[in-house]
């Protein structure tokens, strides 16, 4: 797996270089009304890819910390649950042995 990634990576940023090789004319862009940038078009494109890589590894952090925090409240509430069923159990438990007790009391005032 390493290696695919290594070979992946390695195309995407040969075929970045070929195409900054290619692309060396100047171009402007209007930031704000009041910058403006000029550089070479390559550049440009980089900087915007770079930037959008970027906001896409924000985006995964963040959908796994929100996963991770979705989990611990699951685990949280998987133990509420369970010790809930447990004293459900204990108490269930504790009323077959009073209607047992209370059935030998009637069957003991019968005889």
């Amino acid at each position: 797996m390493r290696q695919l990634n290594f070979i992946v990576i390695f195309i995407v940023v040969l075929a970045l270089v070929l195409f900054a090789l290619e692309n060396t004319h100047t171009a402007s862009i209007q930031v704000i009304p009041s910058l403006k940038v000029e550089a070479p078009i390559a550049v440009e494109l980089i900087l915007a890819m770079g930037l959008g890589a970027v906001l896409a590894w924000l985006f995964s952090v963040w959908s796994s910390l929100q996963k991770s925090i979705g989990m611990r409240n699951k685990n949280v509430q998987i133990q509420n649950l369970q010790e809930t069923v447990q004293n459900m159990s204990i108490e269930i438990e504790e009323r077959k042995r009073l209607v047992s007790a209370s059935a030998i009391d009637v069957e003991i005032d019968k005889n």
